[in-house]
């Protein structure tokens, strides 16, 4: 009930801008038409007295004076054969510039408006004249009005609209972010007590290997709190061994894997120390490999090769999957997007989101091949 009553007052406020925007453009049109007409009536009212000047030899002072108004409007008159026997408002000088130009320009007037015609006939002439005349500058930027407005309005709409969706993006991450903090509160209690009884039970046992791994385990369990306690708030960088951090993941993963999936890896024997972010970093490694394992359907092999630069380090992670179409190289790193049935679409993101945005480097599709597997790589800076 509430979701109809928002979706008939959002319709409302569409309808009510609808009415809004008609009436302005109607009152414009109106008001186009009326000086339109009022300019008309204006050359009309020149064109009779230019008759009467030529039926009387004699003028009264209200046609002298109609005939010396100059108006607005470009005006051109011309005798019955088309020549120009005078002109207002049309920049042209007689001495300098040749006839051609004005010609030229009486031909765009005559597209603007219909002439005025002068008639007059005796028994000794046949007077047929004609005005032509064109639209006043006023006239000419109103007609550029209804668009103006629309280029105005759609802009205003387009502004309003990013508003919004930033807003509401906004709104859905600060959610997110309570979310995920809240969910790193609640799983720090129950974790704590586990902490506590393993610890109790290596005082028994002290060389049990199913309380080691149980305490691997817990130690992960930690790492994941923290890393959705991170969630929001700017992570810190400290200089961290990203060789031994990428050996660590490894290893943690090949534990918990499938037999059927063979982990290669192609490490530098040596510590190589840049700014990172331990956990994120870890996190990002993750994704990609479970991403990899995925698209391998439990049965395949992981290829991890670090190579490092002078100013760079590279990380290539490569599976023997059913590969991506190039037209998905970019798509796979949106939010929501997923080609799994199950699944939020959230992994990949979250990698392009910890590589780029925190630790300012780059994460992208190197290659893949449809049915042979795809490589990803990353690629972190040595220094900030």
């Amino acid at each position: 009930m509430l979701s109809f009553i928002k979706k008939n007052k959002e319709n409302s406020w569409l309808v009510g801008a609808f009415v809004i925007v008609a009436l302005i453009l109607w009152n414009t049109n109106v008001l186009f038409q009326n000086l339109k007409k009022e300019e008309r009536t204006k050359m009309e009212l020149w064109g009779m007295a230019q008759q009467e000047l030529i039926e009387n030899s004699t003028v009264n002072n209200l046609t002298f004076q109609i005939l010396k108004q100059t108006w607005i409007n470009p005006m051109i008159h011309v005798d019955e054969k088309g020549k120009i026997i005078g002109f207002k408002n049309i920049d042209w000088d007689p001495e300098q510039e040749d006839s051609l130009v004005i010609y030229s320009q009486l031909n765009k007037i005559k597209r603007e408006n219909q002439p005025i015609l002068i008639r007059y006939q005796d028994s000794l002439s046949n007077i047929n004249q004609k005005l032509y005349y064109g639209d006043s500058i006023l006239l000419k930027k109103l007609q550029y009005y209804p668009l103006a407005l629309l280029l105005i309005i759609f802009l205003f709409g387009a502004v309003l609209y990013f508003v919004f969706k930033t807003s509401k993006i906004s709104e859905q991450n600060r959610l997110w972010a309570a979310m995920a903090k809240e969910t790193a509160h609640q799983i720090g209690t129950p974790l704590s007590s586990m902490i506590g009884w393993i610890t109790l039970l290596k005082e028994k046992e002290e060389k049990s290997e199913p309380l080691n791994e149980m305490e691997k385990d817990i130690e992960r369990l930690q790492v994941i709190t923290d890393r959705f306690s991170k969630v929001g708030s700017l992570p810190e960088l400290q200089l961290a061994d990203i060789i031994g951090e990428t050996q660590k993941t490894l290893q943690y993963l090949e534990k918990r894997s499938s037999d059927l999936i063979a982990f290669k890896s192609k490490l530098p024997q040596k510590k190589i120390l840049i700014p990172l972010n331990p956990q994120l970093f870890s996190w990002t490694l993750e994704n990609l490999i479970k991403n990899g394992m995925d698209a391998m359907k439990g049965k395949g092999i992981i290829t991890l090769k670090l190579l490092e630069g002078v100013q760079t380090i590279s990380i290539e992670i490569s599976d023997t999957g059913s590969g991506i179409g190039k037209e998905k190289f970019k798509k796979i790193f949106s939010p929501g997007y997923t080609s799994k049935k199950r699944g939020w679409g959230l992994g990949l993101s979250l990698a392009k989101r910890i590589i780029v945005d925190y630790h300012k480097g780059k994460i992208g599709v190197k290659s893949s091949v449809l049915g042979k597997g795809t490589t990803f790589e990353i690629t972190l800076k040595k220094k900030h």
